[in-house]
């Protein structure tokens, strides 16, 4: 199957879909950005379903490139998606860390046999990477398989960031 792929700017957390993934940081406790919104318009249920996330070493439970789900609670997505991207600091793994942060989200919503997923720019906030070539490796992840999916959308809230998966994904 050869999902849909959708761009849209707006708000992540106003998706009606199965699945929208969290920009987090390690701890999965909330934080600002995209992260500090879904915790906010997921309510306090979320912190809480991340807090029973076991630690896979102190203040870690979910490592870079990895993904991990729960519920979406008071969203109008039934899941969450949590998945760490990189700090950019212009090293080669860069790239290697954002593409798993993105596959493994993917993977996550195929295991949990979910039909639709929405993305915000991950790492691409605070976290420095560059919209561009965030763009570049979503695009390539997307690209890599016929993932099991029906719709992937990436929900873009800024303007620079939208432009930016538009000139990839056109």
């Amino acid at each position: 199957m050869t999902p849909r792929i959708h761009l849209l700017q707006g708000d992540l957390t106003r998706e009606t879909v199965d699945a929208i993934v969290n920009a987090a940081n390690r701890g999965l406790l909330g934080g600002g950005g995209v992260d500090g919104a879904i915790h906010r318009a997921a309510g306090p249920a979320l912190r809480e379903a991340c807090r029973a996330i076991p630690e896979v070493q102190p203040g870690v439970r979910c490592p870079t490139g990895e993904a991990r789900i729960t519920r979406g609670f008071e969203l109008p997505a039934r899941y969450v998606i949590h998945t760490v991207g990189p700090v950019y600091r212009g090293h080669p793994n860069d790239a290697e860390l954002l593409a798993s942060a993105v596959r493994s989200s993917l993977e996550t919503a195929v295991a949990h046999e979910l039909r639709s997923i929405s993305f915000p720019a991950i790492s691409c906030g605070v976290y420095g990477y560059p919209v561009q070539d965030a763009a570049a490796v979503s695009a390539a992840v997307v690209a890599e398989q016929a993932w099991a999916l029906e719709d992937i959308r990436f929900v873009l809230f800024s303007v620079d960031a939208f432009t930016a998966w538009r000139r990839v994904f056109e």
